[in-house]
Order: C-alpha cells, then sequence, then structure tokens
C-alpha cells in the first residue's frame, strides 16, 4: 500500500505536446477541510487511508503531491449542438496518472482547482453542493455495474463562491481510467491536425492496445469506442437514469460515465424527463439518450475522417443502434426475469412501460416488485399502484403465462431479479437532504447513503424509506448546470 507521498506515478499525459495542455499549479482553498472519503476508491490506487490533515492539505491545493504534474487539458466540443471551439479544464486539473500493482492506470483530477487558461470568465471553484452529487452518483452509478468515474474525496472550506446564490467552495478527488474526451478529438482536428494521428496512436497504446494489430487500426479504435458508447447509453435507460448535459466535452473516449451535473434518476416513468433545467428543448431528455450518444460519434468520426476511410466510418456508425438495442433488449427481459428467448418478449416489456407512464407509477419500484412475483400469483402489490387496472390485469395474465414457460424456480428467478433491479437509487430529493445538512457540517446522511448505494440491490429492511417515493417537495426541484 502506498501513502499520498509515495503513489506510483507515471504521467504519460504530460509528455504530450505543449499544445494538448497547460501547466497550472492549484489555487489553495482557504482553511480545507475533510468533507468525505471513500476507501472504495482509494483501493483503486493501493492507497493507505490518510489523514483528514493530510487530504486536506494535498487536495486543498496547500501541498504538493510528489511525482504529481497538474495540468489542465485542452479540447473543444460541442455544447447543446453549437461548436465551441475553445473549452479545456476550467477548474480542474488532472494531477497524474498511477500504476497500481494490478498494472492499472488512474488518472487523479483535482476539480475545483482554481482558475485555468480555459476559466474564461470563471472563478475555477468547484462548490459543495455539486461536489457531493458527484461524489454520491458516481458510486451510485459503479454500483449499478455502469462504467463511471469514481471520487476518492471532498475537502471543504468556507471560501464563499457565488452561484445563483452564495455557496461554499470544494475540491472534488475524481478517478477514472482516462480524461480524454470526444472533445480532445475534434479540438485536434481544428487546431492542430498534424498531431492527430500521433494522438490517436497515443490513445489506442493506452486504451485501446488490441486495436494496434487491427488491419485498420483507427477504424478499429472507432468501432471500439462505438461499441462502448452503445452499450453505456444502454445501460443508463435501463436503470432510469438521465445524465443531463451529453455534450461532446463530457464524453469519454473509453465509454464510462462522465462529468456529473444536473443528472437525475427517473421516479416517475416519463419518457420525455428533462432533469437539466437549463435544457430548455429537451434536447438531452432521458429518451433522447441513444440518439445523442450516436450525434456524438459523428462529431467524433468527423475528427478522425483524416485517418479513417468514409466506407469504415459509416460501418461503424451504422453498428451503434444494433450494439444498443441487443444490450437494452437482453437487459429488459433480465429485469423480467426471462432467461430464454420468445418472439413476444420485447412487446411484453413494452406493454409494461406504457402502463408505467400512462398510469405515472415509479420505475425503480416497479420493477423491483415484480422481482417478488411468483407464477402462481394471481395479482401482485404493483396493480396497487395502478389506475387502469384492468389493463394491468390483462399484461399481468400474459406476464405469469410467460414465467411459468420458463425453467427457473421461483425462488432463483427473484434471485436474479433483485440482482439487477435495485432497490435503492440516487433519487434527487436524498441527494439534495444530504447537501443541505453538510452545509450545516452534518456529513451523517452521506454517511447512510454511500452505504446504500454502494450496496443498492441489498433489501437494508432497517432502511425502507430511503426506497421511498419522493415527497411532493422532491419531485420538483430544479438542478442546473451551475456548480
Amino acid at each position: 500500500m502506498a501513502t499520498l507521498t509515495t503513489l506510483n506515478f507515471d504521467n504519460t499525459f504530460a509528455n504530450l505536446p505543449k499544445t494538448l495542455f497547460s501547466l497550472v499549479t492549484p489555487t489553495a482553498i482557504k482553511s480545507p477541510f475533510l468533507v468525505h472519503f471513500n476507501p472504495a476508491a482509494a483501493l483503486l490506487l493501493d492507497l493507505e487511508t490518510p489523514t483528514a490533515t493530510e487530504l486536506s492539505q494535498y487536495f486543498g491545493g496547500h501541498a504538493f503531491l510528489p511525482k504529481s504534474t497538474p495540468l489542465a487539458m485542452t479540447y473543444s466540443g460541442h455544447q447543446f449542438g453549437m461548436y465551441n471551439p475553445q473549452l479545456g479544464d476550467g477548474r480542474g486539473l488532472l494531477l497524474g496518472e498511477v500504476v497500481n500493482a494490478k498494472g492499472e492506470r488512474w488518472d487523479i483530477h483535482l476539480k475545483g482547482a482554481g482558475r485555468t487558461p480555459y476559466s474564461r470568465f470563471g472563478d475555477g471553484r468547484a462548490v459543495l453542493r455539486s461536489s457531493i452529487r458527484e461524489y454520491l452518483c458516481s458510486e451510485a452509478i459503479h454500483a449499478l455495474g455502469i462504467p463511471t468515474t469514481r471520487a476518492l474525496c471532498i475537502i471543504g472550506s468556507k471560501e464563499p463562491v457565488q452561484r445563483e446564490t452564495m455557496e461554499t467552495a470544494a475540491t472534488l478527488v475524481r478517478v477514472a481510467d482516462s480524461h480524454i474526451r470526444f472533445g480532445h478529438f475534434e479540438w485536434i482536428f481544428h487546431n492542430q491536425p498534424n498531431q492527430l494521428k500521433a494522438f490517436a496512436d497515443y490513445v489506442i497504446q493506452r486504451h485501446y492496445p488490441d486495436c494496434a494489430n487491427a488491419d485498420q487500426p483507427y477504424a478499429a479504435l472507432l468501432n471500439a469506442i462505438v461499441n462502448r458508447t452503445a452499450t453505456l447509453m444502454a445501460q443508463w435507460q435501463l436503470v432510469g437514469f438521465a445524465h443531463g448535459v451529453m455534450n461532446t466535452d463530457n464524453f469519454s473516449i473509453t465509454g464510462c460515465t462522465f462529468d456529473y451535473g444536473p443528472y437525475g434518476f427517473l421516479d416517475v416513468y416519463k419518457p420525455g424527463f428533462i432533469c437539466n433545467h437549463s435544457d430548455n428543448t429537451g434536447r438531452y431528455a432521458w429518451n433522447q439518450q441513444p440518439s445523442i450518444g450516436l450525434w456524438n460519434l459523428n462529431a467524433l468520426a468527423y475528427a478522425l475522417s483524416p485517418l479513417i476511410d468514409k466506407e469504415d466510418i459509416m460501418a461503424a456508425l451504422h453498428r451503434y443502434e444494433g450494439v444498443l438495442v441487443d444490450y437494452y433488449y437482453q437487459g429488459m427481459k433480465a429485469k423480467l426475469g426471462l432467461t430464454t428467448d420468445e418472439t413476444d418478449d420485447n412487446d411484453l416489456a413494452f406493454k409494461l412501460l406504457d402502463i408505467l407512464m400512462k398510469n405515472n407509477m415509479d420505475y425503480t419500484r416497479s420493477f423491483r416488485a415484480l422481482s417478488q412475483v411468483e407464477k402462481t400469483d394471481t395479482t401482485c402489490s404493483l396493480r396497487d399502484d395502478c389506475l387502469d387496472r384492468a389493463t394491468f390485469d390483462l399484461w399481468f395474465d400474459q406476464y405469469r403465462a410467460r414465467l411459468r414457460r420458463e425453467s427457473l424456480s421461483d425462488e432463483q428467478r427473484q434471485q436474479q431479479m433483485r440482482a439487477i433491479n435495485p432497490k435503492f437509487i440516487l433519487r434527487n430529493y436524498l441527494a439534495q437532504t444530504a447537501i443541505e445538512k453538510a452545509e450545516k457540517g452534518d456529513f451523517s446522511e452521506m454517511d447512510m447513503l454511500l452505504k446504500l448505494l454502494q450496496s443498492p440491490y441489498d433489501e437494508h429492511p432497517e432502511y425502507e424509506r430511503y426506497a421511498d417515493l419522493p415527497p411532493d417537495w422532491g419531485q420538483h426541484l430544479e438542478i442546473s448546470c451551475s456548480s
């Protein structure tokens, strides 16, 4: 195990051309203190638990991690469909890359580290509110089995920061397999096209080594990113997760959930759910995520077009829908407890979703309720949440008949369903409650939520209220990009 001063850094990104980043020293926040530390993320780095003082000093900007190379990355991107030629890390710094004993390479990133050359008119700070939201949700998404960045710790401060209201500054330490975004390729394509091949080679070497041996390595790279992105979009849809700001600069080339902002999980099943109140057109509504994933891949493919034949680009993009749909349909069958294939299975799933939508039923709780059904049941608890019970009864008769054609016992199927249909998700009102307590110096709700969210499939009967429907005030929270 390593300490903060003996982490095994090997900073390959810092060896790339200097046009791709700017070396920046973090700006210290005033009177830093530890808000929360995540031992699970520390294990990725082979890091033994540091003291609160060590964490506050090193990640509050008051001390320098030996062998780290703090830098702000240069990139561009499409924001709400419009190309912004100059973005970059405006408030975050890549401290370096740590290689653990397994040979895994992990980026350590300090979010809220102060102004950089890309801050424009911003102050380069993060606030406690948004840091808590990312900290909790990245762990929740990981526990749901979805690729994501992780969060190591949050450092708080009494330093005031102006957003919609006056808030306090914080830093979040993020751990990720990569911080390279679609927007990196877009910036290089428009500004340093002579570096495009070398940068693609770097990405292949670091993240997709199998592509190096392909007949067309860059076409293979695009195919690999298409596959991972399509799978990620299907995973988001299956758990009812809405990202909120699916700009190309917020899309990772490794296919992991990246840059948590105004996200939200579905409560009532509303396919047009918009979690970001700044998204006036609904571009990033929940039901638009699969198509936006493809839109972003088209932007990436255009940036890679000097390296790949047009026919290979079209073939890669054409595969996106098939990968996504296949993964989604198989996932939906698993959520219903179906292990064999029948022609009408997809229709059975979509009929259920239609019932949920028309009766304003909760997405997560509804699937969890089905995991209690037995083949001999004539009805189930889900019926009580349904206004149109005649339609539900017709569906349930079909579902029960379908279960009887499965070979698994009720107990086996229920166990499998409970392992894929979570009981606990990070509803916005739960995050907001933790934030309001933390702003008063009480971090106990963060402790509780992290415990539940890291094991979301377990029953935890003593914490049943965390699986309840949101209260009225919790159904009307407005979440924005401001952080």
